[in-house]
């Protein structure tokens, strides 16, 4: 890549001595495979622990009502970061926030657990139907 056109300080910020900077998180496997675990953009810190949003969206999809979850860091005075879940249910489907969050308790360490599950009728996605986890953000 050459850059991004018209967009010099866009370029300049992901291009550096030759690499692209892609904001990828991941990891090679014993194998050499890369496996992505999410964005450095979405990486919430919550006490000095790094919590990556992909997990606990994992978590609420094997969940039966969920049909879209997306997860973001909200300010914290006392752990810099916590992290919220937002959800939209399936049509005809029923679960409270409480029981979301009971269903992460089962599978996530306590710290990861989002702090807050908002239901919402469906969650803001671009045109190409990519979730908008930055309008979601508070």
């Amino acid at each position: 890549m050459r850059g991004y056109l018209g967009r010099p300080e866009e370029t300049a910020d992901v291009l550096r001595d030759g690499w692209l900077h892609t904001g990828d998180v991941g990891f090679l496997d014993e194998d050499g495979y890369l496996t992505l675990v999410d964005r450095t953009e979405d990486m919430i810190i919550r006490g000095g622990e790094n919590i990556y949003p992909k997990e606990i969206e994992n978590v609420l999809y094997a969940h039966p009502a969920v049909l879209e979850a997306a997860v973001t860091g909200q300010p914290d005075p006392a752990f810099g970061e916590v992290p919220v879940a937002h959800v939209a249910l399936r049509p005809g489907a029923s679960a409270t926030p409480e029981e979301l969050r009971a269903h992460c308790l089962v599978s996530l360490a306590k710290y990861k657990v989002p702090r807050t599950v908002v239901l919402h009728e469906s969650l803001p996605k671009n045109s190409v139907g990519k979730l908008l986890k930055t309008a979601l953000r508070t």
